[in-house]
């Protein structure tokens, strides 16, 4: 049995002021193992963030199953954490305290907390800024405090829903550098969503690509590439091939008139 199991996952959201209910998701089925780096990319309300956070236990599926370790996914747990493009950081806490948040909520022991705090930070590379608010950090800092926070609980599910979709371009490059290094280091289970092709190959095990709403899966690339990966695995013949293969998967929805427009940056490198 897969560690994540989706079977014919629906979800439909009631119409409001009398309009037509939406569905967002109309037949999703998918097997995740444990400890895999899954990435997901498709049209722009696929339903690709509600399924996350139905992964979340934040939303409930309207048809199908979702079941963890075969158990069904009924409500939130501090073994599914959630990283959001938007911070989301406490702005009267330090980066100490942000990390220590969850654990403290959850009644962990002070001593035990601040022995956390201080490997997530190490593990973050953030040594030095603990003290440090968060409107004295960076955009990329901001995202290493969200990320350490999320893995305070240490969870076996890190659910991440466009994490660097504000971050500059090289800011962007240096955090999925570093990403990749966290999570073989966390050894837990992965889900990422994101609209950038490269990135997807980049980071991922196999990348899920969902058709346009109503969502499903239209198809999961398997993605071998050596680990640890460099920025130097962009300019290989494998990576190149990989990305060819998304990009024309994209532009068949492209043609039905359906997949927001791919960034101008993946564009200039097709």
């Amino acid at each position: 049995m897969s560690f994540i199991t989706a079977r014919h996952i629906g979800k439909t959201f009631n119409g409001k002021n009398n309009s037509d209910p939406t569905v967002a998701i109309g037949d999703l089925t998918l097997d995740i193992e444990e400890k895999e780096f899954i990435a997901i990319i498709g049209p722009s309300g696929c339903g690709k963030s509600t399924f996350l956070l139905m992964v979340a236990g934040l939303e409930s599926a309207t048809s199908g199953e979702l079941a963890i370790e075969g158990k069904p996914v009924t409500g939130p747990d501090h073994q599914r954490a959630i990283v959001f493009q938007e911070f989301l950081l406490f702005p009267w806490k330090t980066v100490k305290g942000n990390i220590e948040f969850g654990p403290r909520i959850n009644r962990v022991d002070k001593g035990i907390c601040q022995t956390l705090s201080r490997d997530l930070i190490r593990l973050v590379g953030l040594e030095g800024f603990e003290e440090c608010f968060p409107h004295e950090l960076s955009g990329g800092m901001k995202q290493r405090v969200a990320i350490a926070r999320a893995l305070a609980n240490k969870p076996k599910v890190l659910l991440m829903d466009e994490p660097f979709g504000a971050l500059d371009a090289l800011t962007r490059e240096t955090m999925q550098l570093e990403l990749q290094k966290i999570w073989q280091k966390a050894q837990c289970t992965v889900l990422f969503v994101t609209h950038s092709i490269t990135e997807a190959i980049f980071l991922a095990d196999r990348v899920v690509v969902m058709g346009s709403r109503p969502g499903f899966v239209k198809k999961i690339l398997t993605i071998d590439l050596e680990r640890p990966r460099s920025r130097k695995i962009h300019t290989s013949h494998t990576f190149r091939r990989y990305e060819q293969i998304l990009k024309e998967s994209i532009w068949e929805e492209e043609e039905d008139g359906s997949w927001e427009r791919v960034p101008a940056l993946e564009k200039r490198s097709a």
